[in-house]
């Protein structure tokens, strides 16, 4: 069986073009739904915002790099928690924050403003840990990972559609509830056909070495919910902001991470497959929490 760290998921360059317009399709679905209130809500809080950050930019990267250095998986997979931890919330989480009965309005909140980080952070904190790493960091050599093309990217399918969906939120907001109702399901069902297409095409490979990620994957998941939760109860904050927190920080864009990784990568295999499984994994923990939540009595 070839090294994980060598093998590389087939995907051409019509699919990553489309995966780059799925996910900014997507991202323009999500920025449809957020408004200049949501930003000065949280600015209003500011208490918020630093928790927020301090959970998701800040600590999930470093409890992800004492991870990896205690368990010391594959370099390949290693970068690829480093990826997905370096990624920001998902696109799902305000409907999984809806549905666990959080706080909903803070949800939003959050993604507005960690979307807007995380054209900066998400390349800052890749970069930062997987140099820091060896293992990873000698694979990062081989690479031509160019820190202004991995910016320039991000901001392109974050920033840009982020700036278009709010933009056309403020001016035509009828228009954009119309839009985001139908954007929504419709972009994450593409996005999520395109990853399967993918790896359809790819299948031996993954079969071959999904027991690598499997139980890491699910265990770097629910290290990050708990680090969520646990964060937000430090900081006495309410139970509904402490579910919120959790989710936010569990469900990560795993869909930015596979794109930067087809694109700078070309699909390296420990690092996709990890990002494709956590990609699938992050909406069963995160269905499951809402469900046992939603049917949980609440608490002040």
């Amino acid at each position: 069986m070839q090294n994980l760290d060598k093998v590389q998921i087939n995907f051409d360059s019509n699919g990553l073009w489309v995966l780059n317009i799925a996910l900014a399709v997507v991202m323009f679905g999500v920025a449809l739904g957020i408004s200049l209130d949501d930003f000065k809500a949280l600015l209003n809080q500011p208490k918020l915002i630093l928790l927020g950050v301090l959970s998701q930019f800040v600590l999930l990267p470093l409890v992800t790099f004492f991870l990896v250095v205690l368990i010391n998986p594959h370099p390949s997979i290693a970068l690829g928690m480093f990826m997905v931890a370096a990624c920001p919330g998902g696109n799902i989480s305000n409907f999984m924050t809806h549905l666990a009965k959080g706080n909903t309005a803070l949800s939003v909140s959050l993604t507005a403003f960690a979307t807007f980080l995380a054209m900066f952070m998400t390349p800052f904190n890749f970069r930062f840990y997987s140099s820091l790493y060896e293992p990873t960091a000698d694979i990062l050599k081989t690479v031509e990972l160019d820190s202004f093309q991995l910016v320039k990217l991000v901001v392109l399918i974050l920033g840009v559609p982020l700036f278009f969906g709010m933009l056309l939120r403020q001016k035509q907001p009828s228009l954009a509830k119309k839009l985001s109702k139908f954007l929504k399901p419709v972009s994450i069902i593409v996005f999520g056909a395109i990853v399967i297409i993918a790896f359809s095409k790819n299948m031996d490979v993954f079969n071959n070495y999904i027991h690598h990620v499997l139980a890491l994957g699910i265990s770097h998941n629910i290290l990050a919910l708990l680090l969520g939760f646990t964060v937000a109860k430090l900081f006495k904050l309410s139970y509904k902001n402490q579910k919120t927190l959790a989710i936010e920080t569990g469900i990560q864009n795993s869909g930015l991470g596979l794109l930067l990784i087809f694109t700078f990568f070309n699909g390296l295999g420990g690092m996709a497959i990890l990002a494709a499984f956590w990609g699938i994994w992050h909406i069963i923990s995160g269905l499951l929490l809402a469900w046992f939540w939603s049917r949980k009595k609440e608490e002040v």
